[in-house]
């Protein structure tokens, strides 16, 4: 797709590329609003709290994206590509995402469920870095085929959660769409389906813009295309904070980590019969930042009261912009 729309915008004038970003930036807006509300609406219909919605419903759209980028790599022959896109994906929704969402509204916190959730992220980080260690130069296709095996696992386990959650309060289920289910479904998937075909659209066209206007490509390269891959997660967020729905917006950071481990690595190991090699970086550099700003995460979700406040995302964003800064510079 992506060579697609370089082939339509490259011989636009720069007026015109300025015009398209806007647009796409408002359809992403339009997009991940749409999202937000359906969710909501999705959680009240369902019964089930919104940081669940968030790290199943809503992950398993804006994370498809990057699972068919890694497995049509992988198919491809450039299985590499894959383990650095979960990864670096992983620091970038848990430093980037929650750092500025937290920022513009502190994100309300279901202690009970978040702590579950939460330790199924922290493991799933940890699980990633263990068959890295035990296997050394490349994660095995066995290891992708265990990895899908648990994501199962987990899809069944965040149901049976959902059965046991307290009830949700009377008044949120009165501003809930009473519309069809199959509306309110559809709803959410034009929304996922917005912020996907939004995202593919900005990023080459930021990029054309970007190089006519003679920002470096090294610059473009250690910016857009980290940013690219976890702009549906930024947009949905963003919204979901700005909305006051905090939970979903965590819960959607949760579910999209703990996915980029068992869905995407999971199902890009298991298409590489030779398995996902593992660059010697990642041991000094990749791996440390995403354990350590995982189990910050963890702390915060941990120790904080009833939600992420300020600070937190303060201290979030830090540690994203220190390892960016430090990745382009040892370049």
């Amino acid at each position: 797709m992506e060579e697609i729309i370089v082939s339509l915008v490259e011989g636009l004038p720069i007026v015109v590329l300025f015009v398209i970003i806007f647009a796409v930036l408002y359809t992403l807006g339009k997009g991940a609003d749409l999202l937000v509300d359906e969710a909501v609406t999705l959680s009240m219909k369902w019964g089930i709290p919104k940081v669940l919605i968030g790290a199943t419903v809503v992950s398993l759209g804006t994370t498809l994206p990057e699972a068919s980028v890694s497995v049509m790599a992988a198919v491809r022959g450039n299985p590499d590509l894959a383990l650095g896109n979960a990864v670096g994906s992983i620091i970038c929704d848990t430093g980037l995402i929650v750092g500025i969402a937290a920022l513009i509204s502190p994100l309300a916190l279901n202690k009970k469920l978040v702590n579950r959730q939460g330790w199924l992220q922290f493991g799933s980080g940890v699980l990633l870095v263990l068959f890295s260690i035990l296997a050394g130069a490349s994660i095995p296709q066995y290891a992708g085929f265990t990895f899908v095996i648990l994501l199962v696992c987990y899809m069944i386990i965040t149901v049976r959660w959902s059965k046991d959650s307290d009830e949700l309060p009377s008044e949120e289920l009165d501003h809930a769409d009473q519309g069809p289910m199959i509306v309110v479904l559809l709803k959410l998937i034009i929304g996922i389906t917005l912020i996907i075909v939004s995202s593919k659209i900005l990023i080459p066209t930021v990029e054309i813009t970007a190089i006519r206007i003679g920002i470096p490509e090294s610059i473009i390269a250690a910016t857009l295309v980290a940013f690219g891959t976890s702009l549906p997660e930024l947009v949905t967020a963003i919204s979901a904070a700005r909305r006051g729905h905090g939970d979903l917006a965590i819960g959607n950071i949760i579910g999209a980590d703990i996915l980029n481990v068992l869905f995407v690595v999971g199902a890009a190991a298991s298409v590489t019969p030779q398995g996902l090699p593992i660059p010697p970086y990642f041991f000094g550099l990749q791996f440390p930042v995403m354990i350590g700003i995982l189990l910050t995460f963890r702390l915060i979700t941990l120790f904080a009261k009833t939600e992420v406040k300020r600070w937190h995302g303060l201290l979030l964003l830090s540690m994203y912009i220190g390892y960016t800064v430090f990745s382009y510079i040892s370049v």
